[in-house]
């Protein structure tokens, strides 16, 4: 089984792959990982900002990495923001049986009274070097846009609202 996660940036992707890592024994990717690792070994020009740019290149990766733990009948779960929307196109019907996706997404009412909680709590698993970018309105435009998206698509979302309390049955 192949489990993608995604979801808004400080919504706790690498929180819940370490958590399912810990409990069923899957290895996880961060996708995070391997977009550094290409840019600082030169393999790309490509930069942390531009996000639209480094989820046209690493998915393709990111996908074939995915098709090779399905054939291979290995669990694998990838994290990260550069799972595109439409990601089920680019797998025939066979692996998609194999394939559980999930999409975290803190609400406007969430963000507005956890935003400090939200930030402090940012460094759960990984260190974040500089934290300074993440916003109230940045997170309430990420979150927006990617519940619109996951509506638009009929993909599964789990909403954190009222506490954080991430479960994923696998």
């Amino acid at each position: 089984m192949v489990v993608l996660i995604t979801g808004a940036s400080h919504t706790g992707k690498t929180l819940l792959a370490q958590k399912l890592l810990e409990r069923y024994g899957y290895p996880y990717l961060s996708i995070d990982h391997l977009k550094m690792g290409l840019i600082r070994s030169g393999n790309t020009d490509l930069t942390v900002e531009e996000d639209a740019e480094l989820e046209a290149y690493l998915w393709p990766i990111v996908r074939e990495m995915a098709k090779t733990a399905i054939e291979n009948g290995q669990n694998l779960i990838i994290e990260g923001c550069y799972i595109p929307f439409g990601w089920h196109e680019d797998f025939p019907q066979e692996y998609l049986r194999e394939i559980r996706y999930c999409c975290l997404v803190m609400s406007e009412s969430y963000i507005r009274e956890h935003f400090e909680q939200i930030k402090s709590r940012a460094h759960a698993i990984e260190r974040r070097a500089d934290d300074s970018w993440c916003t109230v309105e940045l997170l309430l435009a990420e979150n927006a846009r990617y519940d619109r998206l996951c509506r638009q698509y009929g993909y599964p979302c789990v909403r954190i609202d009222d506490h954080y309390e991430v479960n994923l049955e696998l």
